[in-house]
């Protein structure tokens, strides 16, 4: 027994230097991926989807929304942030209804006859003010409706003044005896409104219960790998359980790391039945989330978290003790920022739009959004959501089990020292 006391352990540099470059990384790592993805999203806003419609039926020869939409589409005000898409109105409603468009901006069928009614001298009260409706889409994300809200609205205005040059050139001298009011109006003749394009239930957060809940499903099965990783090295004897003040171990059971993989990944799954069951309890029983399609939210749930937790365990199986950091950063660092719920994956600098083709916490978002807001279109990213986790679940199993069986056919066992039989060294862990 060594008689060096435990505090002395301290005055060991690698001791400080290992701790200190692991968590300096850390540190590093999460300020660039949290901060540097959101700290300028106006900035870096890249072709943000956004419809444009004119249903103007026009009168006579004049029709001023084709003018405006034409005006609005060669506009250079906004560069290559807005992506104006010119659609027709049920075109424009069922890309709002999929989350395709983070807004709209729509010219009624009456707008010409209305603004043209602003230049003749009316017989019966005041003549209806032509408008333009702006349509948000919350269900897309709040700031990328907020900012779609703010480009749309600007670009409104600037059509309304267009309106209103056109007018007074219309009207001529005739203008001069409209009273100052009517000048005033037929200057910026065109009313602004905004209307909810894709109305979300009370409950839906604002558009971000989705992202809630699978963030939810990807902690679930990240933190239960770690969990059952441990358990299952417990059950087989390869490690330690401490309880409290009490160590438990059992006998040792030798299993090659395939085998152990395969056990942990067999109650992986199995629990992701509870553990999916139980997050919508808490999530929708208990809490009151608006939700739909329960049946096929409770499947993908169970399946989210199961894919998750399998990917997590293979990091762990390979890569040992850092696996766990290399998952934390993986499902959470990198995820969080890149998962388009609050800033738009179009207002993300291109490193991050990179990551967002294939992080697993944006992929499990689209189809939790598609199941609450979009009526499970597969188009609105359902169908998306279950390509990639297929494709996450056979990479996971190709990557770690192939790895895993190269470690045991070189020999690189999980037997600890004390295991070993007398006389022999025990392999490599």
């Amino acid at each position: 027994m060594s008689g060096t006391h435990p505090f002395r352990v301290l005055r060991a540099r690698p001791l400080w230097m290992t701790n200190g470059v692991i968590t300096g990384v850390l540190a590093l790592l999460f300020a660039v991926f949290y901060v540097g993805a959101n700290i300028d999203p106006v900035g870096h806003m890249t072709r943000l989807p956004v419809g444009l419609v004119n249903a103007d039926e026009g009168a006579g020869q004049v029709n001023l929304g084709a003018r405006i939409t034409e005006s609005v589409k060669r506009s250079t005000a906004g560069g290559d942030r807005i992506d104006w898409k010119v659609m027709g109105e049920k075109e424009m409603k069922e890309e709002i209804g999929e989350g395709k468009l983070y807004g709209a901006l729509v010219v009624p069928a009456d707008f010409t006859s209305s603004a043209i009614a602003l230049t003749g001298t009316p017989t019966t009260g005041t003549p209806t003010r032509p408008t333009l409706t702006v349509l948000t889409n919350q269900s897309a994300g709040s700031v990328g409706s907020g900012l779609a809200r703010t480009a749309t609205s600007r670009a409104a205005e600037n059509a309304s003044l267009q309106v209103g040059r056109e007018l007074t050139a219309r009207i001529g001298p005739a203008q001069a005896k409209l009273p100052a009011a009517a000048r005033v109006l037929l200057a910026d003749p065109a009313a602004v409104t905004v209307e909810d394009g894709h109305p979300l239930d009370s409950h839906s957060g604002l558009g971000l219960t989705a992202f809630y809940y699978a963030l939810v499903l990807v902690v679930c099965g990240m933190l239960s790998a770690n969990v059952i990783s441990g358990q299952v090295d417990h059950a087989l004897g390869y490690t330690h359980n401490d309880m409290g003040p009490l160590r438990l171990h059992r006998p040792l059971i030798r299993a090659t790391r395939v085998q152990t993989l395969a056990i942990s990944g067999t109650l992986m799954a199995a629990l992701s039945l509870l553990m999916g069951t139980l997050v919508m309890v808490g999530a929708i029983g208990i809490m009151g989330m608006d939700a739909s399609h329960l049946p096929l939210l409770w499947l993908y749930s169970v399946c989210a978290i199961a894919v998750s937790g399998i990917g997590a365990l293979t990091l762990l199986a390979v890569f040992g003790t850092p696996g766990m950091l290399v998952v934390t950063l993986v499902f959470i660092g990198m995820a969080v920022p890149t998962a388009g719920a609050t800033t738009p994956i179009e207002a993300l600098p291109g490193f991050y739009r990179f990551l967002a083709e294939f992080e697993p916490l944006r992929q499990l978002t689209g189809g939790v959004r598609s199941i609450l807001y979009y009526d499970a279109q597969g188009d609105a990213g359902l169908a998306r959501a279950w390509v990639m986790m297929a494709a996450g679940l056979a990479a996971a199993a190709l990557f770690g089990f192939g790895v895993l069986r190269w470690y045991d056919r070189k020999g690189l066992h999980r037997v600890p020292v004390e295991a070993a039989e007398p006389g022999k060294t025990a392999a490599p862990a």
